[in-house]
């Protein structure tokens, strides 16, 4: 049972949330600086371990998904925060982050057994334009999907998608540089009618199976003519537009690639009267085919009453007791009353159980 203080502390922390969570739906009040990162800079990042139920610390299990830590994540750098898009290393070890602001961050992840213990060696940089210069200014910048597509973290390619001037280019990177950008994605036509601030958010290369070779993209609320989330098939053998179902009301702000080539989908939902929530869906390979309305598997569902911002980047990797684990990270809107909050789930099943599609 809760205490009194941790009750306090939870209404205070949820009216807070609530407050803050104003910079979600009008990010340019944030205090984003506005000059550019010139090169590559080591950072030391400072992570206060927080608890996924505040009432309860000892409560493991959410939904379909176990608690494994995580923490609140500080660092004394003006280009620290608005992290969107993040991919973690398949070994769990090491992460990639991108930022809203135009800069990337790459870290070490530490662990104490499974639980989370901490970030190391981290390091942060600008991320290039196609003339090798820092991407400058908001239009430009607003990177919000990442899904790595070669490599490793340290070195490989990743897909970048950007919104405001919206594309998804892959962007080479090395341990000292990402990009310049060496191509990209052929955006589908109705993509012209996304709005500036709802973009390509979630961009999944499936891996496996008989979509191998395709990407899933979903933008964060382009509806259909029945209200649905829009997305894309993208390359592969059976190109063409799906739908999530629209339950509701929740925006998509991530999507990640699983082992079995299904993937999960990150959403969130804010309004005034009730603050913010999260969602994360997952979707069985077999109902990602051209024309499917798809319903998905809720692994999760949390308010504020738990320990969440505006949760933004999904990530998933196995672990080596065979886990499949999920790992958020929070876009703070370089708002001060917001916060950087990375944590990780696992999910211990192995067969997923998913709706069935229905037909359009």
């Amino acid at each position: 049972m809760a205490s009194s203080s941790a009750r306090v502390w939870r209404n205070t922390a949820a009216a807070i949330l609530a407050i803050a969570a104003f910079f979600i739906v009008a990010p340019a009040f944030a205090d984003k600086t506005a000059s550019v990162l010139p090169r590559v800079e080591r950072l030391a990042i400072t992570a206060i371990p927080i608890d996924f139920d505040r009432d309860d610390p000892a409560r493991k299990q959410f939904g379909k998904l176990v608690w494994r830590g995580g923490f609140n994540l500080f660092a004394k750098s003006p280009f620290f925060g608005g992290y969107s898009g993040l991919i973690v290393a398949p070994s769990g070890k090491s992460l990639l982050a991108i930022s809203d602001a135009g800069t990337w961050l790459r870290a070490n992840i530490d662990y104490d057994g499974r639980r989370l213990k901490g970030l190391s060696e981290a390091t942060i940089g600008p991320i290039l334009g196609h003339d090798g210069k820092p991407l400058a200014g908001v239009v430009e910048q607003d990177s919000e999907g990442l899904e790595l597509l070669d490599g490793d973290i340290s070195k490989g390619a990743a897909y970048v998608a950007f919104e405001r001037n919206h594309r998804v280019l892959r962007y080479p990177f090395t341990p000292d540089r990402f990009g310049p950008p060496d191509g990209g994605l052929t955006l589908p036509a109705e993509t012209k009618r996304m709005s500036a601030n709802r973009g390509i958010e979630a961009v999944a290369p499936i891996r496996t199976g008989g979509l191998k070779g395709a990407t899933v993209l979903f933008s964060e609320r382009l509806p259909d003519k029945n209200g649905n989330l829009r997305g894309w098939l993208i390359g592969g053998q059976a190109p063409g537009a799906i739908a999530l179902k629209n339950v509701g009301g929740f925006d998509i702000t991530d999507a990640a690639s699983l082992p079995d080539g299904g993937i999960v989908v990150l959403e969130r939902r804010f309004r005034y009267s009730e603050g913010v929530k999260m969602r994360i869906r997952r979707i069985a390979a077999k109902d990602l085919k051209p024309g499917a309305l798809i319903s998905g598997e809720v692994l999760l569902e949390a308010n504020d009453s738990l320990n969440i911002d505006n949760m933004e980047g999904i990530a998933v990797h196995r672990s080596a007791s065979g886990e499949t684990v999920l790992t958020l990270i929070s876009d703070d809107n370089f708002s001060p009353l917001q916060r950087t909050l990375l944590m990780q789930f696992a999910l211990p099943d192995a067969k997923p159980v998913l709706a069935e599609p229905q037909s359009r």
